[in-house]
């Protein structure tokens, strides 16, 4: 036999036994959209128009119970990237740069170890500075189209932000991002039945829900042009596409919230004939598994047959080798732009418990950005004229309870709190010890205040190493127990007052906070409180101002806020300038301070607050960026 013919032999016999020994990786799509909830078609949504979507859904498996780890997109992405809870990674707070370990990736840098050509187009937003080996493109200009060898595996990423909230709240934003509806496409704001009960139903609200689905109408012609592209170069029976948003619907009481308004998403899996595993991703397949989409990572690495790091926080859900599902996801609420409100969240498939770390604080904090937006303005002015509907009125409290558990069959709007009801002790008990062992088991640095932060990752290197320290159990137990007694009301002083000399300034913080939270009945202990003045943290020399100025003795509060509020950190700034906003008439004094902090040119944040003081001061309606 001639040596061409004993290599074609070779060939054909190997082939075979090569595709069994080698499974086929497939080409992955994600169609990525912001600040939308399932308002789509398939989800059954009467109002969405969405006939790319919903054919995706029919080739494909829909999920009904998919949730993000955060309200909000930054915390999110992070998350999604790195397949760790922002929480654990210290990407918790908004518009932070934290520093990651080295060993941390973004898991598209497996993929493309592994020959993948991975494309991003083109938001990162992740919170930390990714290497730029994370993409082989990144940029408006990235495509699978663009890959040096046609047959090289590829993961592409096109995130559409025709949906982002600012599309609703301006004019000139939501037309451009509408330009492609013809007249007879947008919503009629009369016809809308889908108005939450938490909204005053007016022509502003409806007008603003109505823009919702016209955006999403349009992204869904964006999405459709995608999936014409792969079908025009032949891929579509190689590749398998996701549909996913990173949060829910850009309006109040849902960005930035861990209500199922701003954790649940829609998510769409579409898997070719070829590439299914176990039955996997029939088409017109409808789930309720729970999913979190830190869970994508992992998913994509296993697809991919990739081993997984040790160190990821989610499972994968699609591909071989599954691990068991899920019984809860869980969420986080930190600092949104401008305003810190520690919240976490757990879920199963009935109920939602929610976490109120800070609940002396009101559910609609002012936040710059919402604030600008029709809705909210309408919730305001609604609520001032004594107009509001019993669920919005709910929202507008001054304070939040402790808990909350929301039977979400039952009041899928979650209005109801039964945290405090003897039938549902057993379920409350269950979540509650699901929140604990979650943020236990995943480090959760959320109780550290920011500043903090950001004082021991500059002595460990990273966010990720604060609570992997020996001694940080301890410190957890410490932590929790500590802003517990702010709680307590009086019972507590003793304890808070014990807690004060601990050697951990963010002990200190917390017992601080719960003293000025007590305020008057605090007042005997206000000579001691003076000491930590001048504590060597900043923010519990903060923290002591503000609990003096909750006991009525502002003087001796303001020269320490007005000395913060020109620090060289700059979140040391923000946390004084939201003390000094706080104290509303007391501030008073400060008001050259406030000016001053409106030259800030590192932290568009504390300029927000410091305006907003000025404003409620001076009586004037100044806006800023």
């Amino acid at each position: 036999m001639n040596s061409p013919s004993l290599c074609l032999l070779l060939v054909l016999f190997a082939s075979p036994l090569a595709a069994q020994q080698t499974p086929a990786r497939p080409n992955i799509l994600w169609i990525s959209t912001e600040d939308i909830s399932a308002h789509i078609g398939c989800y059954g949504d009467p109002h969405a128009i969405t006939p790319n979507i919903d054919r995706l859904a029919r080739e494909g498996v829909r999920y009904t119970n998919a949730y993000v780890v955060a309200g909000v997109c930054a915390p999110c992405r992070s998350s999604i990237i790195t397949g760790l809870f922002p929480t654990a990674i210290g990407t918790h707070h908004m518009r932070c740069r934290a520093e990651l370990p080295t060993n941390i990736r973004c898991f598209s840098e497996y993929l493309r170890k592994a020959g993948y050509y991975c494309t991003n187009n083109s938001k990162t937003d992740y919170q930390f500075k990714h290497p730029a080996s994370s993409w082989d493109a990144s940029g408006g200009k990235a495509h699978w189209r663009n890959r040096p060898e046609k047959d090289q595996p590829f993961f592409a990423v096109f995130n559409f932000t025709t949906t982002h909230e600012s599309r609703i709240a301006s004019d000139e934003r939501y037309q451009a991002a509408t330009a492609s509806l013809t007249t007879d496409q947008f919503t009629d704001t009369a016809a809308i039945k889908t108005l939450p009960p938490y909204y005053p139903d007016t022509p502003v609200t409806r007008k603003d829900w109505a823009r919702n689905y016209d955006l999403i109408r349009s992204m869904d012609q964006q999405a459709g042009k995608l999936l014409e592209q792969l079908e025009e170069d032949g891929l579509a029976d190689s590749t398998i596409v996701f549909f996913w948003s990173d949060h829910g619907i850009g309006l109040p009481r849902a960005k930035r919230w861990l209500y199922d308004s701003g954790m649940h998403v829609p998510l769409v899996v579409r898997i070719p004939s070829l590439l299914r595993t176990e039955k996997q991703g029939q088409p017109g397949s409808v789930t309720d598994e729970l999913v979190s989409l830190i869970d994508l990572a992992p998913t994509m690495l296993n697809l991919a047959h990739l081993p997984l790091p040790p160190y990821f926080q989610g499972r994968a859900f699609l591909g071989s080798s599954l691990t068991p599902e899920r019984q809860y996801v869980y969420g986080a609420r930190d600092r949104m732009d401008e305003r810190y409100d520690i919240i976490r969240a757990v879920r199963d498939k009935q109920f939602k418990y929610l976490r109120n770390y800070e609940p002396f604080k009101p559910y609609y904090q002012y936040m710059n950005t919402p604030e600008k937006g029709a809705t909210m303005r309408e919730l305001r002015r609604e609520h001032a004229a004594g107009r509001l509907p019993e669920a919005a009125r709910l929202f507008m409290a001054d304070s939040k309870p402790p808990e909350e558990l929301y039977d979400t069959v039952a009041d899928p709007h979650e209005l109801k709190n039964l945290a405090n009801d003897p039938e549902y002790r057993t379920v409350l008990e269950r979540m509650r010890a699901a929140h604990l062992d979650w943020v236990a088991d995943t480090r959760d640095v959320g109780l550290i205040p920011e500043p903090e932060i950001i004082v021991r990752e500059q002595a460990l290197g990273s966010r990720y190493a604060i609570l992997r320290q020996e001694g940080a159990e301890d410190l957890v137990r410490q932590l929790r127990r500590v802003a517990n007694l702010g709680l307590a009301g009086k019972d507590g002083l003793d304890d808070l007052k014990q807690a004060l000399s601990s050697p951990d300034a963010a002990v200190r913080y917390w017992a601080l906070i719960g003293l000025g939270n007590l305020g008057p009945e605090a007042a005997p202990l206000a000579n001691l409180i003076t000491v930590y003045l001048e504590d060597s943290s900043a923010i519990a020399r903060i923290a002591a101002a503000r609990a003096l100025a909750r006991m009525d003795q502002p003087a001796r509060a303001l020269e320490v806020l007005s000395r913060e509020l020109a620090s060289s950190e700059e979140w040391v700034r923000l946390n004084a300038a939201i003390v000094l906003d706080e104290m509303d008439e007391q501030a008073r004094p400060a008001i050259m301070a406030l000016k001053e902090a409106l030259k800030d040119r590192q932290n568009k944040y504390v300029v927000r607050v410091a305006n907003r003081a000025l404003n409620e001061l001076l009586g004037t309606s100044n806006i800023v960026p």
